[in-house]
């Protein structure tokens, strides 16, 4: 669902290197935007073609020019500068290139999902801590509280959880609605992250709970994917109000951490094989 949010491009969630030139990428949900920087002397069929392996560009673009001059040319022999200040369409099919000696640098919203990855391309695998929370009988506070007072509510937990996300580091992958999905590269701030969140909306009569698991996910589009997340979730749905609950492999990347886990038992966590030790933290 749409949602108020926000990135920086100084922080991109990825980032495709070229010849002359690169993309900085951002997701913010379903919609993924690029900030295109192309030097002096790049063309598309110089630089990109020998990656994609196609005979001239298949993306559609549309953007906005922040500075440089690009010229293009379509399959047809229709021709186009395009420049600083200009908005613009560029449909599938063409050639381009930069002119001048300023590099060409513009910000896209149709093809920075796919542009310049090749047929052949990996996933973007990685190890992370993976954090899953919900709000704790969110139904019944709905019904309790009203629609009008439920969405202050939620917009307030939605703010809280993203100050403390901020603190630590993690990487907001997408709202549940009302709950998140968070990556951490650190296992220790991700479960003292948690903590902080469950701390931080008390004051707003709710209590949510959270699940961590640490494992290889992939991430397509922005969306993080692979057993490993299925795992935190199913951990998230055996917790209790305010309760963190860790899995096996991220319990034991803690070791020496000053954290303290009480045993929780073996569980069959749905869709995964074999029974996995769960572990709560304790806090004072």
């Amino acid at each position: 669902m749409p949602r108020l949010q926000r990135k920086s491009f100084s922080t991109p969630d990825q980032v495709r290197n070229f010849t002359l030139g690169r993309i900085d990428v951002v997701n913010l949900d379903e919609t993924t935007l690029g900030r295109y920087v192309w030097e002096p002397g790049w063309r598309w069929s110089k630089d990109v073609a020998p990656v994609v392996h196609t005979r001239s560009c298949e993306n559609r673009h549309v953007g906005y020019v922040i500075s440089g001059h690009l010229h293009v040319l379509m399959d047809d022999g229709t021709e186009l500068d395009v420049v600083a200040g200009d908005a613009y369409e560029i449909p599938p099919g063409h050639d381009a290139w930069v002119i001048g000696d300023a590099a060409w640098d513009t910000v896209e919203f149709a093809s920075a999902r796919s542009f310049g990855v090749g047929p052949d391309a990996d996933d973007e695998r990685t190890l992370a801590t993976i954090l899953f929370t919900d709000i704790v009988d969110s139904t019944a506070t709905l019904g309790r509280l009203g629609d009008m007072a439920w969405q202050r509510v939620l917009l307030e937990h939605n703010d809280r959880l993203r100050s403390e996300l901020d603190r630590f580091r993690g990487r907001e992958v997408v709202t549940t609605g009302d709950g998140f999905l968070a990556l951490f590269d650190s296992a220790g701030r991700a479960v003292r992250c948690a903590a902080a969140m469950t701390e931080a909306v008390r004051p707003l009569g709710i209590e949510i709970r959270a699940g961590l698991h640490t494992g290889e996910i992939t991430l397509v589009g922005g969306n993080a994917r692979g057993v490993a997340v299925h795992a935190a979730a199913r951990i998230a749905a055996l917790a209790g109000p305010s309760e963190i609950l860790v899995s096996g492999t991220t319990r034991d990347l803690l070791d020496g951490s000053g954290l303290r886990f009480g045993d929780r038992g073996l569980h069959e966590l749905k869709g995964l094989d074999g029974q996995r030790p769960v572990y709560a933290l304790e806090r004072d």
